[in-house]
């Protein structure tokens, strides 16, 4: 599966008209930019991303499994607010890193998404000084 990304109509010189060819992003490039957009998204490494991209009639459909960086529940007790202060809970976390990763990767790439399913799959405990 490969996403042609559309060229602009109008080149840098004036009235030359559009650009001739177009330009394709292969899918290992697709899985590359998927991976980084969920690791930033999530607080992880690229390394703990596993994507699955399919074609569904068309559009890419996007799955993803990773972990997400949390504090610790110590902290949590210590501060209850700082839960809905960092974004709240890992179920908002989830839901928003969905529309981030389809944002992103459609503005990084030019491929339309029909949907994006995020599975977090473990986490990754930060210090407070590292999360404020």
């Amino acid at each position: 599966m490969s996403r042609t990304a559309p060229r602009p109509a109008e080149s840098p010189d004036a009235g030359a008209g559009p650009a001739p060819g177009r330009t394709t992003v292969v899918p290992r490039a697709l899985d590359r930019v998927v991976s980084a957009v969920t690791a930033d998204t999530f607080g992880v490494t690229a390394r703990a991303v596993h994507v699955e991209l399919s074609d569904r009639a068309g559009l890419l459909a996007v799955r993803v499994r990773t972990p997400i960086r949390v504090i610790s529940l110590e902290q949590v007790t210590q501060m209850p607010t700082f839960v809905s202060a960092t974004g709240g809970t890992l179920l908002r976390h989830a839901a928003d890193g969905q529309s981030a990763i389809r944002e992103r990767v459609t503005a990084l790439t030019g491929a339309e998404i029909a949907h994006v399913t995020v599975e977090l799959t473990g986490v990754e405990i930060r210090d407070r000084r590292r999360a404020a």
